[in-house]
Protein backbone atom coordinates (compact mmCIF):
# COMPACT_ATOMS: atom_id res chain seq x y z
CA UNK A 1 0.00 0.00 0.00
CA UNK A 2 1.34 3.42 -0.94
CA UNK A 3 1.63 5.89 1.93
CA UNK A 4 -0.51 9.01 1.73
CA UNK A 5 1.75 11.87 0.65
CA UNK A 6 2.22 14.65 3.18
CA UNK A 7 1.51 18.28 2.39
CA UNK A 8 3.67 21.02 3.94
CA UNK A 9 1.88 22.76 6.80
CA UNK A 10 2.66 25.10 9.68
CA UNK A 11 1.44 25.00 13.28
CA UNK A 12 1.34 28.70 14.09
CA UNK A 13 0.61 28.22 17.80
CA UNK A 14 1.58 25.45 20.20
CA UNK A 15 3.17 25.20 23.65
CA UNK A 16 6.06 22.75 23.42
CA UNK A 17 7.47 23.94 26.76
CA UNK A 18 4.45 22.72 28.72
CA UNK A 19 5.00 19.77 31.09
CA UNK A 20 2.62 17.62 28.99
CA UNK A 21 5.41 17.26 26.40
CA UNK A 22 8.50 17.08 28.60
CA UNK A 23 8.98 13.32 28.45
CA UNK A 24 8.62 12.90 24.67
CA UNK A 25 9.28 16.22 23.00
CA UNK A 26 11.61 14.68 20.42
CA UNK A 27 8.97 12.12 19.43
CA UNK A 28 6.30 14.82 19.18
CA UNK A 29 8.45 16.94 16.88
CA UNK A 30 9.28 13.85 14.82
CA UNK A 31 5.58 13.03 14.43
CA UNK A 32 4.88 16.60 13.37
CA UNK A 33 7.55 16.40 10.68
CA UNK A 34 6.23 13.02 9.50
CA UNK A 35 2.77 14.62 9.15
CA UNK A 36 4.22 17.31 6.87
CA UNK A 37 4.83 20.17 9.29
CA UNK A 38 7.71 22.36 8.22
CA UNK A 39 7.47 25.04 10.93
CA UNK A 40 6.10 25.26 14.47
CA UNK A 41 5.85 28.32 16.71
CA UNK A 42 5.88 27.58 20.43
CA UNK A 43 4.17 30.47 22.15
CA UNK A 44 5.30 32.30 25.26
CA UNK A 45 2.99 32.63 28.26
CA UNK A 46 5.52 34.18 30.66
CA UNK A 47 8.43 36.44 29.78
CA UNK A 48 10.18 35.03 32.83
CA UNK A 49 10.21 31.60 31.16
CA UNK A 50 11.62 32.72 27.81
CA UNK A 51 14.95 30.96 28.40
CA UNK A 52 13.17 27.60 28.41
CA UNK A 53 11.47 28.39 25.12
CA UNK A 54 14.73 29.46 23.54
CA UNK A 55 16.40 26.20 24.56
CA UNK A 56 13.64 24.32 22.75
CA UNK A 57 13.98 26.41 19.59
CA UNK A 58 17.73 25.92 19.62
CA UNK A 59 17.20 22.15 19.72
CA UNK A 60 14.97 22.07 16.63
CA UNK A 61 15.75 24.13 13.51
CA UNK A 62 12.09 24.14 12.46
CA UNK A 63 10.74 25.46 15.79
CA UNK A 64 10.47 29.16 16.60
CA UNK A 65 8.94 31.05 19.52
CA UNK A 66 7.33 34.27 20.69
CA UNK A 67 7.91 36.43 23.76
CA UNK A 68 5.11 37.70 25.95
CA UNK A 69 2.73 37.30 28.87
CA UNK A 70 -0.57 35.42 28.72
CA UNK A 71 -3.54 37.39 30.10
CA UNK A 72 -3.88 34.82 32.89
CA UNK A 73 -0.48 36.00 34.15
CA UNK A 74 -0.76 39.68 33.24
CA UNK A 75 -0.75 40.88 36.85
CA UNK A 76 2.49 39.00 37.52
CA UNK A 77 4.48 40.74 34.78
CA UNK A 78 3.23 44.31 34.70
CA UNK A 79 6.83 45.44 35.16
CA UNK A 80 7.66 44.12 31.67
CA UNK A 81 8.02 47.14 29.37
CA UNK A 82 7.78 47.69 25.64
CA UNK A 83 11.56 48.09 25.67
CA UNK A 84 12.01 44.74 27.39
CA UNK A 85 9.91 42.96 24.78
CA UNK A 86 11.70 44.72 21.93
CA UNK A 87 15.10 43.77 23.32
CA UNK A 88 14.16 40.13 23.91
CA UNK A 89 12.65 39.85 20.44
CA UNK A 90 16.04 40.51 18.90
CA UNK A 91 16.90 36.82 19.33
CA UNK A 92 16.79 35.24 15.86
CA UNK A 93 14.33 32.55 16.96
CA UNK A 94 11.83 35.00 18.52
CA UNK A 95 9.38 35.73 15.70
CA UNK A 96 6.28 37.14 17.43
CA UNK A 97 5.01 39.10 20.44
CA UNK A 98 2.59 37.52 22.91
CA UNK A 99 0.37 35.80 23.51
CA UNK A 100 -1.37 38.70 25.21
CA UNK A 101 -4.98 39.75 25.41
CA UNK A 102 -8.17 39.58 27.42
CA UNK A 103 -9.74 36.51 29.02
CA UNK A 104 -13.00 37.27 30.81
CA UNK A 105 -14.02 33.61 30.92
CA UNK A 106 -11.51 32.68 33.63
CA UNK A 107 -10.64 36.19 34.88
CA UNK A 108 -7.43 34.83 36.39
CA UNK A 109 -5.94 38.33 36.37
CA UNK A 110 -7.64 41.67 37.06
CA UNK A 111 -9.13 43.04 33.85
CA UNK A 112 -7.21 46.28 34.24
CA UNK A 113 -3.95 44.32 34.34
CA UNK A 114 -4.94 42.35 31.25
CA UNK A 115 -5.69 45.55 29.34
CA UNK A 116 -2.44 47.16 30.46
CA UNK A 117 -0.46 44.09 29.40
CA UNK A 118 -2.21 43.96 26.04
CA UNK A 119 -1.37 47.59 25.32
CA UNK A 120 2.27 47.00 26.26
CA UNK A 121 2.48 44.08 23.85
CA UNK A 122 0.81 46.13 21.12
CA UNK A 123 3.50 48.75 21.58
CA UNK A 124 6.19 46.11 21.11
CA UNK A 125 4.50 44.72 17.99
CA UNK A 126 4.23 48.22 16.57
CA UNK A 127 7.89 48.96 17.25
CA UNK A 128 9.33 45.64 16.04
CA UNK A 129 6.92 44.86 13.20
CA UNK A 130 6.56 41.35 14.62
CA UNK A 131 3.02 39.95 14.76
CA UNK A 132 1.11 40.21 18.01
CA UNK A 133 -0.54 36.93 19.00
CA UNK A 134 -3.87 37.93 20.55
CA UNK A 135 -5.78 35.81 23.06
CA UNK A 136 -9.42 36.88 23.35
CA UNK A 137 -12.14 35.00 25.22
CA UNK A 138 -15.52 36.39 26.22
CA UNK A 139 -14.16 39.91 25.77
CA UNK A 140 -15.15 40.85 22.22
CA UNK A 141 -16.33 44.41 22.79
CA UNK A 142 -13.40 45.43 25.00
CA UNK A 143 -10.96 43.78 22.61
CA UNK A 144 -12.37 45.68 19.64
CA UNK A 145 -12.25 48.93 21.62
CA UNK A 146 -8.61 48.52 22.63
CA UNK A 147 -7.47 47.40 19.18
CA UNK A 148 -9.25 50.26 17.42
CA UNK A 149 -7.86 52.77 19.91
CA UNK A 150 -4.32 51.46 19.52
CA UNK A 151 -4.56 51.44 15.73
CA UNK A 152 -5.07 55.22 15.87
CA UNK A 153 -1.62 55.48 17.46
CA UNK A 154 0.04 53.50 14.67
CA UNK A 155 -0.71 50.23 12.93
CA UNK A 156 0.73 46.89 14.01
CA UNK A 157 0.56 43.32 12.65
CA UNK A 158 -1.53 40.86 14.67
CA UNK A 159 -3.64 37.74 14.60
CA UNK A 160 -6.62 36.58 16.63
CA UNK A 161 -5.40 33.17 17.72
CA UNK A 162 -7.57 30.11 18.41
CA UNK A 163 -10.60 32.00 17.20
CA UNK A 164 -13.76 31.12 19.12
CA UNK A 165 -15.39 34.54 19.38
CA UNK A 166 -18.28 36.14 17.54
CA UNK A 167 -18.52 37.41 14.00
CA UNK A 168 -18.31 41.03 15.18
CA UNK A 169 -14.74 40.57 16.46
CA UNK A 170 -13.68 38.59 13.38
CA UNK A 171 -14.94 41.26 10.99
CA UNK A 172 -13.53 44.10 13.10
CA UNK A 173 -10.16 42.35 13.13
CA UNK A 174 -10.17 41.88 9.37
CA UNK A 175 -11.11 45.55 8.91
CA UNK A 176 -8.04 46.50 10.99
CA UNK A 177 -5.76 44.28 8.90
CA UNK A 178 -5.53 41.39 11.35
CA UNK A 179 -5.34 37.68 10.59
CA UNK A 180 -7.52 34.96 12.16
CA UNK A 181 -6.22 31.56 13.24
CA UNK A 182 -8.39 28.50 13.74
CA UNK A 183 -7.70 25.61 16.10
CA UNK A 184 -9.28 22.23 16.73
CA UNK A 185 -12.42 24.01 17.94
CA UNK A 186 -13.27 24.40 14.24
CA UNK A 187 -13.74 20.62 14.00
CA UNK A 188 -16.11 20.22 16.96
CA UNK A 189 -19.65 19.12 16.22
CA UNK A 190 -21.25 22.19 17.80
CA UNK A 191 -18.93 24.73 16.17
CA UNK A 192 -21.26 25.58 13.28
CA UNK A 193 -21.03 29.30 14.04
CA UNK A 194 -17.23 29.21 13.98
CA UNK A 195 -17.26 27.31 10.68
CA UNK A 196 -19.70 29.85 9.24
CA UNK A 197 -17.29 32.64 10.17
CA UNK A 198 -14.31 30.71 8.78
CA UNK A 199 -16.21 30.19 5.52
CA UNK A 200 -16.79 33.92 5.07
CA UNK A 201 -13.42 35.45 5.95
CA UNK A 202 -10.93 36.48 3.24
CA UNK A 203 -8.73 33.57 2.22
CA UNK A 204 -5.56 35.63 2.59
CA UNK A 205 -6.15 36.16 6.33
CA UNK A 206 -6.53 32.55 7.51
CA UNK A 207 -4.11 30.52 9.61
CA UNK A 208 -4.29 27.16 11.36
CA UNK A 209 -2.91 26.09 14.71
CA UNK A 210 -3.23 23.47 17.43
CA UNK A 211 -2.79 25.41 20.70
CA UNK A 212 -1.35 22.07 21.83
CA UNK A 213 -1.57 20.49 24.34
CA UNK A 214 -5.12 21.87 24.42
CA UNK A 215 -8.15 21.55 22.13
CA UNK A 216 -7.30 18.45 20.14
CA UNK A 217 -9.37 18.31 16.92
CA UNK A 218 -11.74 15.53 16.02
CA UNK A 219 -11.26 12.59 16.14
CA UNK A 220 -8.81 13.19 19.01
CA UNK A 221 -11.04 15.46 21.08
CA UNK A 222 -10.52 14.90 24.80
CA UNK A 223 -6.96 13.66 24.32
CA UNK A 224 -3.73 15.59 24.58
CA UNK A 225 -3.22 17.68 21.47
CA UNK A 226 0.05 17.87 19.53
CA UNK A 227 1.31 19.78 16.47
CA UNK A 228 0.80 16.90 14.01
CA UNK A 229 -2.96 17.20 14.56
CA UNK A 230 -3.02 20.57 12.80
CA UNK A 231 -3.55 18.49 9.66
CA UNK A 232 -7.04 17.61 10.89
CA UNK A 233 -7.96 21.25 11.44
CA UNK A 234 -6.63 22.24 8.03
CA UNK A 235 -8.71 19.50 6.40
CA UNK A 236 -11.90 20.73 8.07
CA UNK A 237 -11.09 24.32 7.13
CA UNK A 238 -10.66 23.20 3.52
CA UNK A 239 -13.99 21.33 3.59
CA UNK A 240 -15.69 24.33 5.18
CA UNK A 241 -14.48 26.63 2.43
CA UNK A 242 -15.04 24.14 -0.40
CA UNK A 243 -11.42 23.88 -1.52
CA UNK A 244 -8.90 21.04 -1.62
CA UNK A 245 -6.71 20.27 1.36
CA UNK A 246 -3.65 21.05 -0.77
CA UNK A 247 -5.01 24.47 -1.69
CA UNK A 248 -5.84 25.22 1.93
CA UNK A 249 -2.36 24.21 3.03
CA UNK A 250 -0.75 26.46 0.42
CA UNK A 251 -2.99 29.37 1.36
CA UNK A 252 -2.43 29.13 5.11
CA UNK A 253 1.31 28.69 4.54
CA UNK A 254 1.41 31.80 2.34
CA UNK A 255 -0.48 33.72 5.00
CA UNK A 256 1.76 32.48 7.79
CA UNK A 257 5.02 33.40 6.09
CA UNK A 258 3.62 36.79 5.08
CA UNK A 259 2.65 37.58 8.66
CA UNK A 260 5.57 35.86 10.40
CA UNK A 261 8.14 37.47 8.14
CA UNK A 262 11.05 36.59 10.41
CA UNK A 263 10.51 32.85 9.92
CA UNK A 264 12.62 31.34 7.17
CA UNK A 265 10.41 29.71 4.55
CA UNK A 266 11.71 26.31 3.39
CA UNK A 267 11.69 25.30 -0.25
CA UNK A 268 8.44 23.70 -1.28
CA UNK A 269 6.35 25.12 1.57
Amino acid sequence: MTATPTVPLVDSHCHLDFPDFAEERDAIVDRARAAGLVRMVTISTRVAKLDGLLKITESYPDVYCSVGTHPHNAHEELDVTVGDLVRLSEHPKVVAIGEAGLDYFYDNAPREAQAQGLRTHIGAARETGLPLVIHSRDADDDMISILEDEMTKGTFPALLHCFSSGRKLAEAGIAMGLYVSFSGILTFKRSEEIRDIARDLPADRLLVETDAPYLAPMPYRGKRNEPSYVVNTAKVLAETRGVSFEEMARQTNDNFFRLFGKVARPDGA
